[in-house]
């Protein structure tokens, strides 16, 4: 009875919450200090997305106006960006994961321009750039020093309503959203899943509900944040303990695609809830960030230990945009570029 109770009020559940978003990020940790975030982007058109390392050193501006948030890149990184106004998801050379997917409930502050600002699309870089850990930039943004300022998407149709999660390489994790003006975090090892809606309590409640059925019994298969959620959940900690980072990337690229939405899949009017353009697994280890294209077919990658991050160095681009294909290191195919511009805040 029991049982059947949990079912019927967890599907009452899933039928109520808002339609969901695609977008899905995990955390694997294995044997021998191995540590992989995997993470699905999912959206209706291609996003002329292009792979960047950039090195320390770079002024940065928060790109809000008169008082805008200031800082110079203590670390370097590597980062996919979208549309070429934003950093969407990266790994920098200590290890540390930052990766932004959409949440419909995320309200952001009244802009109070007394307060240093940094726009939306900048906020992955500024972790990047700046912390070496997840306990380094949690203690940072308890001092409440900047506001996160965001505005409409680049077509001008709805506002960028984004939350964040970062990772490191001991294997801590926070979820980073704003909910009624105010920032929640979400801090611990435990949350090694994060998807789109509703807002993090609620998808752990829905994790506990599936959890009560067991992924070997019944998982659920649509493309709806809360059954992506469950279906990482489960796969993600039933992976065994890796300590070689082939397997262990393997087995992430694995559970990230059973997550994925298929080519050309799309929802009306919801250009988030669609196909997965493109797929990346960060090991924090070896300091090694793999990239899939759903478009071509191969998987690549570059290691931030062959790359000059030094202060000085060159900025430098991966142009897969225009449907380059790639295999296997890529270190060697980046071109020095000059870095792209984010997108910024009138004020």
């Amino acid at each position: 009875m029991k049982r059947i109770y949990l079912f019927i009020v967890g599907f009452i559940y899933l039928v109520l919450i808002p339609e969901a978003n695609a977008c899905t990020r995990i955390v694997y940790t294995g044997d021998n200090g191995m540590v992989v975030t995997g993470r699905t982007m999912d959206w209706k058109t291609e996003m002329h997305s292009n792979i960047w390392i950039f090195p320390r050193g770079i002024e940065r501006s928060g790109e809000t106006g008169a008082n805008s948030l200031k800082w110079t890149s203590k670390y370097g990184s590597v980062v996919t960006s979208a549309f070429e106004i934003a950093s969407t998801d990266g790994m920098n050379e200590k290890g540390l994961v930052a990766n932004l997917l959409w949440l419909n409930e995320s309200v952001y502050p009244v802009w109070d321009k007394s307060k240093p600002g940094l726009t939306i699309a900048a906020w992955v870089q500024y972790m990047l750039d700046n912390f070496a850990s997840v306990n380094e930039a949690i203690s940072s943004l308890n001092k409440n020093s900047f506001q996160l300022v965001s505005d409409k998407m680049p077509d001008g149709t709805r506002l960028a309503t984004l939350h964040l999660s970062i990772s490191d390489a001991t294997g801590d994790s926070a979820i980073l959203e704003y909910i009624d003006g105010k920032l929640n975090i979400y801090h611990s090892k435990d949350y090694k899943v994060m998807t789109n809606s509703p807002t993090y309590d609620k998808q752990l409640a829905l994790n506990d509900y599936w959890k009560s059925i067991g992924g070997l019994t019944f998982l659920p298969g649509t493309n709806r944040a809360a059954d992506r959620f469950a279906r990482a959940s489960f796969y993600v900690n039933a992976l065994p303990k890796i300590g070689d980072e082939k397997l262990a990337v393997a087995s992430v690229f694995s559970v990230i695609r059973n997550v994925s939405v298929p080519y050309g899949i799309s929802t009306p009017d919801s250009p988030e809830i669609s196909t997965t353009q493109w797929r990346t697994v960060s090991d924090s280890k070896n300091l090694t960030y793999f990239f899939e294209s759903s478009l071509t077919p191969d998987i690549f990658w570059v290691n931030l230990r062959d790359v000059n991050l030094s202060e000085g160095a060159p900025v430098l681009k991966l142009s897969i945009a225009n449907g380059e294909t790639y295999s296997g290191n890529t270190v060697n195919h980046f071109k020095v570029s000059q870095p792209f511009k984010f997108l910024g805040v009138n004020d």
